[in-house]
C-alpha cells in the first residue's frame, strides 16, 4: 500500500523503519562513528579477554568468576546487538532497518539488558554468601546452584523481552516510519503508534520497574550486610581486599541501574528522547566497555591471572 495523501504512512506500508539516530552533517556523523567505534572495540577486546583469562586460569574457576565470565559474555553480545548497525548508519545515507530486523534487534537488546541486571544481583548475592557465611559458601554456591542462577537470569531476560516485544510490535504504526533513535527501542517506537499507548507505557514501566527495583533491593541488602561484616573484621589486609572486590561490583551496578532507571522506570522517560539517546549510549556502549576494565584493574586475582597468562605465552 502506498503512502497516504497527508504524508502519513498506513499500517501496511511499514515493511521497514528508518533509524534517524543523531542529527548532524557528514563531519558530525564521522565524529560519532569514531566516538562509537572506540568504546565498542574496547568492549569487545576487554570482554573477550576476561572470558579467555577466566576460562584458562584454573585459579579463577570459582562461582564469582563464573558469574563474571557470564557477565562478560552478556556485555559482549549486548553491545554487539546495537553498535555495528549504528556504526554502519553513521557512514550510510540509508539508515533503514527492516520490520523483522527491528524486532530481532529489540528482542536481543531487551533480553541481554534484563539478563545483565539479574546477573548483577546474582553476583551481589554471591558476594554476600562468601563474606557473611564463608563456611557454608562451597555448599550454598555449588556448581549446580550457580548454573541454575545463571539460567534463571537468562529466563527472566527472555520473559521480559517476549512481553515487551509482543506489546510493542502488535501496535499499528501509521504515523511515520522514522524512529527517533539509533536503535529499535520501546519509547521511540511508541511515538510512531497511531493507537492509545497507555497500556504499553504501563507495561514498560511496570516490567522495568519490577526488574530494576527487585534487583536493586537484592544488591542493597547484600552489600548492607557485607559492609557491616567487613567493618567488624580485625584484619586490615582482608578488609581492604574485600572492599576492593565489592567496590568494583558496586561501581558497575550503580552505573547500570542508574542509567536504566533514568530511561525506563520513571514517568516522563518516554517524553525525553534526546536525553534518552545520550543515556542509551552509556548503557549500551560505555558500561560494556567499563565492566572488564573495572573488574580487571581493581581486581588483583584477575591482574595476576593476566600476568600468568602472559608469562605462559612468552615461555612458549
Amino acid at each position: 500500500m502506498s503512502p497516504q495523501g497527508d504524508g502519513n504512512l498506513s499500517v501496511m506500508s511499514l515493511p521497514e523503519f528508518v533509524l534517524d539516530g543523531f542529527e548532524g552533517g557528514p563531519q558530525t556523523q564521522a565524529l560519532l562513528f569514531a566516538l562509537f567505534l572506540a568504546p565498542y572495540v574496547v568492549a569487545v577486546l576487554g570482554n573477550i579477554t576476561m572470558m579467555v583469562v577466566i576460562t584458562l586460569d584454573a585459579r579463577l574457576h570459582s562461582p564469582m568468576y563464573f558469574f563474571l565470565k557470564n557477565l562478560s559474555f552478556v556485555d559482549l553480545c549486548y553491545s554487539s546487538v546495537i553498535a555495528p548497525k549504528a556504526l554502519v548508519n553513521f557512514l550510510s545515507s540509508s539508515k533503514v532497518i527492516t520490520f523483522e530486523g527491528c524486532i530481532i534487534q529489540f528482542f536481543f537488546f531487551a533480553l541481554l539488558g534484563t539478563t545483565e541486571a539479574l546477573l548483577l544481583a546474582v553476583m551481589a548475592y554471591d558476594r554476600f554468601v562468601a563474606v557473611c557465611s564463608p563456611l557454608h559458601y562451597p555448599i550454598t554456591m555449588c556448581p549446580s546452584v550457580c548454573a541454575r542462577l545463571v539460567l534463571v537470569s537468562y529466563c527472566g531476560g527472555c520473559l521480559n523481552s517476549i512481553m515487551q516485544a509482543s506489546f510493542t510490535f502488535t501496535l499499528p504504526f501509521c504515523s511515520s516510519n522514522h524512529i527517533n533513535h539509533f536503535f529499535c527501542d520501546v519509547p521511540p517506537l511508541l511515538k510512531l503508534a497511531c493507537a492509545d499507548t497507555t497500556t504499553n507505557e504501563l507495561v514498560m514501566f511496570g516490567l522495568c520497574g519490577f526488574f530494576i527495583m527487585d534487583t536493586t533491593l537484592v544488591v542493597l541488602v547484600s552489600y548492607g550486610y557485607i559492609t557491616v561484616t567487613i567493618l567488624r573484621m580485625h584484619s586490615g589486609g582482608g578488609r581492604h581486599k574485600l572492599f576492593s572486590t565489592c567496590g568494583s561490583h558496586m561501581t558497575a551496578v550503580s552505573l547500570f541501574y542508574g542509567t536504566l532507571f533514568v530511561m525506563y522506570a520513571q514517568p516522563g522517560a518516554v517524553e525525553s528522547m534526546e536525553q534518552g539517546k545520550v543515556v542509551s549510549v552509556i548503557y549500551t556502549l560505555v558500561i560494556p566497555m567499563l565492566n572488564p576494565l573495572i573488574y580487571s584493574l581493581r581486581n588483583k586475582d584477575v591482574k595476576d591471572a593476566l600476568w600468568r597468562l602472559g608469562q605462559r605465552h612468552t615461555a612458549t
